[in-house]
């Protein structure tokens, strides 16, 4: 685990909790440590782990609500969704719940398109970035065995992985090997307090 320091909280902007999105590429396993911290944490309330609204059905390895597009657009357009976000010919959300836990002070943790990192750190006060990665051998070995056809060829995917490589990250946790040391190193961000 690599760690940058710690950006300063800004007035006006939704808080006084954290925000903390989970980015990385296609096959790193960001799912997997996700769900190792949410069983870890399952007794601290002060940490949320709210479910993505997902245009796709929920497949074995991410864990999401699914949502048709057109009800999707009809749950949006009410401002059930603190954010949403559109990659890959389809459109993620997270409930407004999420917001609401913020500003009770909690701790919320989101897995996210690296695409909305920026537009978010200019709407809460605290947010982090932590990229989940992995060496591009084991990615690529990950990435063959769970082929979805929405994902596109291998070789798109594989090119769009190495885009993680320029992102700054706020800390950045190798999931290429035990996946439970790199659920405590999440585990560790998420009640570090900071």
């Amino acid at each position: 685990m690599t760690q940058a320091s710690h950006r300063s909280p800004a007035p006006g902007l939704i808080g006084p909790g954290r925000l903390v999105l989970v980015v990385g590429p296609s096959g790193a396993g960001k799912d997997a440590v996700l769900n190792g911290a949410k069983a870890q944490c399952a007794g601290d309330g002060s940490i949320v782990f709210p479910r993505r609204v997902v245009t796709r059905p929920a497949g074995p390895y991410e864990d999401h609500d699914s949502l048709p597009a057109e009800a999707f657009e009809r749950t949006l357009n009410a401002g059930f969704f603190a954010f949403w976000w559109e990659a890959h010919g389809l459109k993620y959300a997270i409930p407004r719940s999420a917001d609401d836990a913020v500003r009770a002070g909690r701790v919320v943790v989101c897995n996210v398109s690296r695409g909305i990192v920026d537009a978010l750190r200019a709407r809460y006060a605290r947010v982090a970035c932590v990229a989940i990665t992995a060496p591009e051998d084991v990615l690529a070995a990950r990435l063959a065995g769970r082929a979805r056809a929405s994902d596109g060829s291998m070789r798109a995917r594989m090119e769009r992985n190495r885009l993680f490589d320029r992102m700054a990250a706020d800390a950045s946790i190798d999931n290429g090997g035990d996946l439970d040391d790199a659920v405590r190193a999440l585990v560790a961000l998420l009640t570090c307090g900071s």
